[in-house]
């Protein structure tokens, strides 16, 4: 198995082909029909990341949805006044990269491996296309996505209250 080195693409590619997690056991995919998910699977593609590896930056464009397998990523979000905070703890059958799978240009937030980390990525394109045309799995998957950015943007909004406040003091 090779790893790049780069620090900002520590990423190692497996094919396609290359057996991964079925989807229907990760939690995000738990109660769509089998036929939705052979759609899916082919979509997919499993990456592997060092500990510190700089997945997406706040900025970046948002082209990738991410389903993580093994390890844990944090999500970062940088105010324009202040350092970067950490908004958001990702660990295995959770979620990252919702901008890209709602149709946004941005991520938000940056996210980076906090371990050695497996994740499944999906080009937010194609998610939403799958989506489009299987409307039945798009409800069920729009719904999980809204549920998130409602808990990230939570999240942020709690963070900047509280940094808000300290800044009174």
């Amino acid at each position: 198995m090779i790893f790049a080195t780069s620090q900002r693409l520590g990423v190692g590619l497996l094919s396609r082909q290359m057996r991964f997690p079925a989807l229907e056991n990760l939690p995000f995919f738990q109660g769509l029909r089998g036929d939705d998910l052979s759609l899916l699977a082919p979509f997919f593609r499993t990456l592997r990341f060092r500990a510190g590896a700089l997945i997406f930056d706040q900025g970046d464009a948002a082209e990738f949805f991410y389903l993580l397998v093994r390890g844990e990523v944090v999500i970062r979000y940088k105010p324009e006044d202040g350092p970067a905070i950490t908004v958001a703890r990702v660990r295995p059958g959770g979620v990252f990269g919702w901008s890209a799978a709602m149709g946004n240009p941005v991520y938000t937030s940056a996210a980076v491996c906090e371990s050695d980390s497996e994740a499944l990525q999906i080009r937010g394109e194609a998610l939403r296309s799958l989506c489009d045309s299987h409307p039945q799995a798009g409800k069920i998957i729009r719904e999980r996505l809204a549920a998130i950015v409602a808990e990230r943007r939570r999240s942020r909004q709690q963070v900047a209250r509280l940094l808000g406040n300290h800044s009174h003091v």
